[in-house]
């Protein structure tokens, strides 16, 4: 089992290895392809933590030709604006959830359907499938190549600092904050919530003035961005899983010549796979700190939510957005027919 990225572990990692193996100390020249790699996440989450690790062995590997340069915390822009830069050439990858690329590139929000996936496993198969498969070659048809693994975000959760999240009534006219995508906002106004969309590094004061009441993300990151700081109640609801593609140029794909493809290309889906297994061996850790900040947790009746969503229209309307052919992929991933 390959073992948990921490911070720690990389540093130390990396001091002890051989000089030559550092690309600052190996390239006696400025490297050939420089790519700005951004992401909306904490420095100390293993997304990151991953990406550094690859970009390291990416650097050996190509004897220090390629190197990738990391931009967490929303450093080069918010979602929206960096996915406009990666499909412009700007910025040469951007790691982001199908949901947010879904505002170009409608088909990449399938596997964000509400209250579809029952597991990790369910979703995994699926990814690694006709599913991942379908949603990828869309990313392509729009200038953007995805490596074959997706990366682990995890099953999102719904936390606030009103009141606790039971039953579909207590979601009622919740302020909630959403990213910038329409399947974010779709979902919560057919829950019969108030969704407003706020970029990332905006979540924390809002959430801190009361600008909303609540926001919805992995436990993960409710922890490496401090909002159980700021949040009383954290309901289990697991109502989206999403996964992060790396999202890459596709002219800046086309031109990296193919041995070097080859080697980018394994060693993100290398780290991709390992990042999956950090955040599973972290998801009892994540809970434990959210509650020593003093959030209290409770599950939820998922099928009272899929019902209103029934009733209001989301799934029907969801299949005839994506087509029949796409929903019976997601159906096939999601293990059954969907309301």
């Amino acid at each position: 089992m390959t073992k948990p990225l921490t911070r720690r572990n990389l540093l130390g990692a990396l001091a002890a290895a051989p000089v030559l193996s550092l690309p600052f100390m190996s390239r006696a020249r400025a490297a050939e392809y420089v790519f700005k790699v951004a992401h909306p996440l904490a420095a100390n989450h293993p997304t990151n933590l991953r990406l550094q690790q690859a970009a390291e062995r990416i650097a050996k590997d190509t004897d220090g030709r390629i190197e990738l340069r990391l931009f967490p915390n929303n450093q080069l822009g918010g979602e929206v604006d960096l996915l406009n830069q990666v499909r412009s050439g700007a910025v040469e990858m951007f790691v982001v959830g199908g949901l947010i690329a879904s505002s170009v590139v409608p088909m990449a929000a399938l596997d964000g359907v509400g209250f579809v996936f029952k597991d990790s496993a369910a979703v995994m198969k699926g990814m690694d499938g006709d599913l991942g498969t379908l949603i990828r070659n869309s990313l392509k048809q729009a200038n953007l190549y995805a490596p074959a693994t997706v990366w682990d975000y995890g099953f999102r959760q719904v936390t606030s600092s009103t009141r606790a999240i039971k039953t579909v009534a207590d979601i009622g006219g919740m302020k909630i904050r959403v990213p910038g995508a329409a399947a974010y906002v779709d979902l919560f106004k057919a829950l019969g919530a108030a969704p407003t969309s706020i970029q990332f590094n905006e979540v924390y004061p809002a959430l801190q003035t009361k600008i909303v009441d609540g926001q919805e993300n992995p436990l993960g990151v409710i922890v490496t961005s401090k909002f159980f700081e700021v949040q009383k109640y954290c309901s289990l609801t697991n109502h989206i899983w999403q996964g992060n593609w790396v999202l890459i140029n596709g002219r800046v794909w086309r031109n990296l010549p193919g041995k070097l493809q080859e080697i980018v290309e394994t060693r993100l889906n290398e780290a991709g796979l390992a990042q999956r297994q950090d955040l599973a061996g972290q998801e009892q850790s994540y809970k434990d700190a959210i509650a020593k900040g003093g959030v209290a947790f409770n599950s939820v009746d998922v099928d009272a939510f899929r019902k209103k969503l029934t009733a209001a229209g989301y799934y029907s309307d969801a299949r005839k957005k994506f087509g029949d052919p796409a929903w019976k992929v997601l159906e096939q991933a999601a293990g059954g027919e969907l309301a």
